[in-house]
């Protein structure tokens, strides 16, 4: 499958989860996870599927009236949920690469570091792009959701400072990276990380399944 294929895919099932208004959070939070784990997780990857969860997001609100408010703040802290889950996926892939340090090159942790940089910018800007494509009451809504994210800080940015933090205390890994991050070459920690969240991700549906 072509990531253009994937995309329209992705945006299909988000618009239609939230065309249905029944528990939008942990259906677009479990389309998001799969569409992450069928590539390797790099910055790349997480743009595509951030982007098309973002448009599948901006249809599927037209058809919502009185509820857009709520089902769009589940459909956004799903996204959100997913992508800190991410994030918690590429720091065990860092650490786990930091024990095999002699088996990756200095371009593959400063990958992985921007990375993580970079996540929750790219989970706003999605969101400001539904913002501007949408009409003045659901822009209204996702302008309100954005400056109460800006106070109260997002799941994804919180994992991310969590993650950069605990790298600080690795030997292997040059607190300079940390600090700046420069891109390098495509990175076998990404594939790492995508196996790490898809083993993240069955657990949670293993445990979701036994309830």
């Amino acid at each position: 499958m072509t990531e253009k294929d994937q995309q329209h895919d992705v945006k299909e099932a988000v618009r239609a989860a939230v065309k249905s208004g029944t528990d939008v959070h942990q259906q677009i939070k479990d389309i998001t996870l799969t569409a992450l784990t069928k590539r390797q997780l790099d910055m790349e990857n997480i743009k595509s599927v951030t982007e098309a969860v973002g448009n599948g997001i901006n249809e599927g609100m037209a058809t919502q009236g009185e509820r857009s408010k709520e089902v769009f703040i589940q459909a956004a802290t799903a996204l959100d949920d997913a992508l800190a889950m991410a994030a918690e996926a590429s720091k065990l892939a860092i650490e786990e690469a930091a024990s095999r340090v002699a088996d990756y090159s200095q371009h593959d942790f400063n990958d992985a570091i921007k990375d993580l940089q970079d996540m929750e910018g790219s989970f706003l800007g999605t969101l400001e792009k539904i913002a501007k494509g949408s009409n003045q009451v659901v822009a209204d809504i996702v302008s309100d959701f954005v400056a109460h994210t800006g106070q109260s800080g997002t799941a994804v940015g919180k994992q991310s400072l969590i993650a950069l933090e605990a790298l600080k205390n690795l030997p292997q890994i040059s607190k300079e990276i940390i600090v700046s991050g420069t891109v390098g070459t495509v990175s076998t920690l990404a594939q790492i990380g995508s196996g790490i969240l898809l083993g993240i991700a069955e657990s949670l549906k293993s445990s979701s399944s036994k309830k």
